[in-house]
């Protein structure tokens, strides 16, 4: 199915091959489009949202301040795979080093896990704020919000670090070749000339712990649900649109080309990171009148001070 240019190697590789989309190369150039069109549209939101937020005095709330931090993040997610998927489906330039490949995937993989906190912390900040609005500064002071963010990074440093040293350490004497768009865990791991499942064993009952200790955290009464479903609903479908696919990604890899095919696997991975980071500024930034009127002056101030310069 690869031919000819893929070839084996007897020694470690100093670099990978990334296939793109297994049996969808046909198909490559208007993916390409496709990102190329999405990833500036992501950088572009999400660099106005963390701006407006950072400039507005009036924005410094924690919602704000988790919102300004989860825009960072979806930037470095989709920076940190995008360009290279692009070059790979434009122009075939489909080789990674060795060490860029780890380094890829540790920062993935953290920032994935720092997001799943994220959503956790604003969700929380939403249940204080319609469930307990009389105590809602006392309870999420500066304090609390620093010692969140720093929990919510610890915690994925901690938990994603094992994984990438246990794949970068395992012996690849045999193909180069990644049937990925990029360096996934697993599809890295199946190269190895050593038994892959601790590392994959390991990525699976990381991230149910995660996911699921951050889904369940929380007892809300069946009134608080109400509330927070017609008061928060764009934060639900983030939480969705965040949860749903990457737990499918996830779990799909396990089952195997055999139930569901391999360019499946690829491609609901591939969107998993970039859809998100597109979706999540656009979600809030229309829900958020705040947010709606700042930007739209910061944009009008910025094309009229533009204007003026240039007559």
């Amino acid at each position: 199915m690869l031919g000819s240019p893929y070839n084996h190697t007897t020694e470690a590789p100093a670099t990978f091959i990334l296939v793109g989309i297994p049996g969808l190369q046909s198909s490559h150039l208007w993916l390409a489009i496709s990102l190329s069109i999405m990833y500036p549209t992501a950088l572009l939101a999400n660099t106005l949202i963390v701006t407006v937020i950072w400039m507005d005095s009036t924005l410094q709330e924690p919602m704000y301040c988790f919102l300004c931090v989860l825009a960072a993040v979806d930037m470095v997610m989709a920076s940190s795979v995008v360009p290279k998927m692009v070059s790979i489906f434009s122009s075939g330039d489909n080789s990674i080093s060795f060490s860029a490949c780890f380094t890829q995937m540790y920062f993935v993989h953290a920032a994935t896990a720092v997001e799943s906190g994220l959503l956790l912390a604003m969700a929380f900040d939403r249940y204080v704020a319609i469930c307990k609005p009389l105590h809602y500064k006392r309870i999420l002071t500066p304090r609390v919000m620093l010692g969140m963010s720093v929990t919510i990074t610890i915690r994925a440093i901690i938990s994603m670090t094992p994984l990438s040293w246990m794949v970068s350490h395992l012996p690849f004497c045999g193909s180069n070749v990644v049937l990925h768009s990029y360096c996934e865990h697993i599809a890295v791991a199946k190269l190895a000339c050593a038994d892959p499942r601790p590392s994959s064993l390991y990525s699976l009952i990381v991230s149910s712990i995660i996911v699921g200790s951050d889904v369940a955290v929380f007892d809300l009464s069946k009134n608080a649900q109400l509330k927070a479903l017609s008061t928060c609903g764009s934060h639900v479908g983030v939480i969705a649109l965040y949860y749903l696919p990457g737990m499918a990604s996830i779990y799909v890899a396990w089952l195997g080309e055999d139930i569901v095919p391999l360019s499946t696997q690829v491609l609901l991975a591939d969107l998993y990171l970039i859809i998100p980071s597109t979706l999540n500024p656009i979600i809030y930034g229309l829900k958020t009148k705040q947010i709606q009127n700042r930007t739209w002056s910061l944009l009008t101030h910025c094309l009229f001070n533009h204007s003026n310069l240039g007559s």
